[in-house]
């Protein structure tokens, strides 16, 4: 068991707080059915047998950084741009502000942020654009991360825990933000894009991590990850002229069945733990089929898919931030025991990171 596989190390990195933010635009999916028809319904001759794939995803409602009329028309770089700056400043603000609140802290105490995006770029940084925002130190360490893609949440909370483990006594803040909605391309008239209208969403999540002694909160045991050679084109993004396009394939729910059991397994035995120990999972709901394909492949483990259908039925895939949401649900409902966290990403990457609550 992990408590005598590792049980000469007392400290391990700890949650301190998490907290969620969604933006104000609020989209029933009945809404993106009729604005995706709108755009594609006059150029698409199968758009008609393309369209129940809206009301099952899985998807009830969702959040938008803009109104949804915003999306019907084409935009380039430049606006999108201003549209993702803008949009995820406000939401990582406001959940960095609930994050620290609830640790007890104020912004001069955060002593380095990590901060994963992967739908939109700043440069600075929006770690760097918050220093002043709100108030962090000049002194503040910073590392940006992107290209993790729905991995992010997963891979990047596991960097901030190895840089707070790297750094004791230091609090490191983890941050994410995803705007998914704002790669929403009119131009691109193809069942691809069609797809992703019907899924994706946005939303951002903070948490705070120290390396703090027992009652801290949740630890974080250790984390992992796992690319599979030769499925580079599984996911991702293309750089079109006018926006990023939505690379995903169709086999994605079969590659989890069929190999995320196997490299689940190996990181759980590096722990020396197994599968049947789980007291929890928590899983980036991707979509209907993707936790389908989830709840086969780590049976008997599934307490928590609840969660994480409640994430996708209230706020859509939000990518990298989705699975942070999962784990705010999971805490807030009183979890306990030891929690797989688990995301899937470009690459084709599996991330892992095992908490003890």
């Amino acid at each position: 068991m992990m408590r005598h596989r590792l049980g000469v190390m007392t400290r391990f990195p700890r949650l301190r707080a998490v907290a969620t933010a969604l933006p104000p635009h609020r989209l029933t999916q009945d809404d993106t059915l009729a604005a995706a028809r709108a755009v594609f319904g006059g150029r698409m001759r199968d758009f008609d047998r393309l369209a129940p794939v809206f009301p099952n995803t899985g998807i009830d409602t969702r959040h938008a950084v803009m109104p949804i009329d915003w999306y019907l028309q084409p935009r380039g770089w430049a606006e999108r741009a201003a549209a993702y700056e803008a949009g995820a400043l406000a939401l990582l603000e406001d959940a960095a502000g609930q994050a620290l609140a609830r640790a007890g802290l104020q912004p001069d105490a955060v002593d380095a942020i990590v901060c994963a995006s992967t739908t939109g770029i700043a440069t600075p940084s929006l770690d760097a654009l918050l220093l002043e925002r709100m108030g962090f130190r000049p002194d503040t360490v910073r590392l940006p991360v992107f290209g993790l893609g729905c991995a992010g949440g997963v891979l990047g909370l596991a960097r901030a825990a190895a840089l707070a483990q790297a750094m004791p006594g230091a609090t490191v803040l983890f941050l994410v933000v995803e705007l998914c909605t704002l790669a929403f391309r009119s131009g691109e008239a193809t069942p691809t894009n069609v797809v992703a209208s019907a899924l994706f969403a946005d939303g951002a999540a903070a948490a705070v991590v120290r390396m703090d002694e027992a009652g801290g909160g949740p630890a974080i045991l250790g984390s992992g990850e796992h690319t599979w050679p030769g499925t580079r084109r599984v996911m991702g993004w293309r750089v079109e002229d006018d926006g990023l396009g939505v690379v995903f394939a169709q086999d994605i729910p079969e590659l989890i069945r069929t190999r995320m059991r196997g490299v689940a397994d190996a990181f759980l035995a590096r722990h020396g733990v197994a599968v049947g120990d789980l007291a929890g999972l928590v899983c980036h709901p991707g979509g209907a089929k993707v936790l389908h394909a989830i709840e086969e492949a780590m049976a008997p483990a599934g307490e928590g898919l609840a969660d994480a259908w409640a994430v996708l039925r209230d706020c859509g895939n939000m990518s990298a931030a989705s699975v942070m949401f999962v784990l705010g649900r999971r805490l807030a409902a009183g979890a306990a025991g030891l929690q797989l966290m688990s995301a899937l990403g470009p690459g084709f990457t599996a991330g892992f990171l095992l908490l003890e609550v």
